[in-house]
């Protein structure tokens, strides 16, 4: 009943926007307005970066939102759409704000013992020294930015304060996080539940940019190579990372695991990506899920959330 109460009007799919993230939000906007089409739904596009956007939201009966990045996954539009009484696929004001912000996401996590590397939040004065022989190697993140945009490794003063400036152009608070020498799993959460952990293997340093949205020759293995016993181990600390942040409906959960075979988090992404690369259709892919199966389980989990709290 809820996807035909969700869909009982014209569709709006919000993309585009005005982040870093912004041509991977019309990648992952395009394949969520082909489902929602496949599916039988009006569709309206809709990009918050064109003037006059908020009256296209009008008589729409929900909106699913492919925004990418500052503006789309902080919790802002989210709260615009609140104020416009739009319903709103995945995660409210709350668990958006907190999952796009690296340094409370990971203060937060501490707080509650849910297992993530260490960090250090970097300002021009910084010593640099300091820094490095306190955790050794360390990557260098913008603490609001996704995609790995702004992202560097760092193992030498000279380098970290290098880094330190490159991510200091995406915004005012930069960490520096621990490196951990290992493997790196993402798991899609859906609902109450995960889909099937993936592992990422690239040939450049690290899971960048590059290898995530442009390179052929990234290699995910779904499923993963975890036992039994290691991915449910995954699965509950995925799914207390998310919970801890208020997140909701859907979202993936990047892990790393060290040379002991322990897992830690290192984000929450709210909206992950959609793309021809994404990994959250991959995963559902490989328990027999559709894009367009599960763009319509999210719209009905969303659809269901939002009726519990107005």
């Amino acid at each position: 009943m809820s996807w035909e109460l969700a869909t009982a009007g014209t569709v709006a799919v919000l993309l585009g926007g005005r982040s870093a993230e912004r041509e991977i939000s019309l990648q992952t906007g395009a394949t969520i307005v082909a489902a929602l089409s496949s599916l039988g739904c009006t569709v309206r596009e809709v990009d918050p970066a064109v003037d006059g956007w908020v009256a296209q939201l009008e008589g729409v009966s929900f909106a699913f939102n492919a925004l990418h990045g500052p503006g789309g996954e902080d919790g802002v539009i989210q709260g615009a759409l609140e104020t416009l009484r739009v319903p709103y696929s995945g995660s409210g004001v709350l668990g958006s704000a907190l999952a796009m912000d690296k340094q409370r996401s990971k203060q937060l996590w501490q707080g509650v013992g849910v297992a993530t590397g260490g960090f250090v939040t970097l300002a021009a004065d910084t010593d640099w020294e300091a820094v490095i022989a306190r955790f050794g190697k360390v990557f260098v993140k913008p603490a609001c930015e996704g995609s790995s945009v702004g992202m560097a490794p760092a193992a030498t003063p000279v380098a970290l304060a290098a880094a330190y400036r490159k991510a200091a152009a995406f915004g005012n608070t930069v960490l520096a996080e621990q490196f951990i020498n290992g493997p790196e799993y993402t798991v899609a959460v859906l609902g109450n539940e995960t889909l099937p952990s993936i592992r990422m293997e690239t040939d450049r340093e690290f899971y960048d940019y590059e290898a995530k949205y442009l390179a052929d020759d990234t290699r995910y293995h779904c499923p993963s190579d975890l036992n039994a016993a290691d991915e449910a181990e995954a699965s509950t600390l995925a799914l207390a990372a998310f919970r801890s942040l208020g997140c909701s409906v859907w979202g993936r959960v990047d892990l790393m695991r060290d040379a002991d075979g322990r897992f830690y988090v290192l984000e929450v992404n709210t909206i992950p990506g959609m793309t021809s690369h994404s990994l959250v259709p991959m995963a559902a892919r490989a328990v027999g899920m559709s894009i367009a199966a599960l763009v319509r389980r999210i719209v009905e989990l969303s659809w269901e959330g939002r009726q519990h709290h107005g």
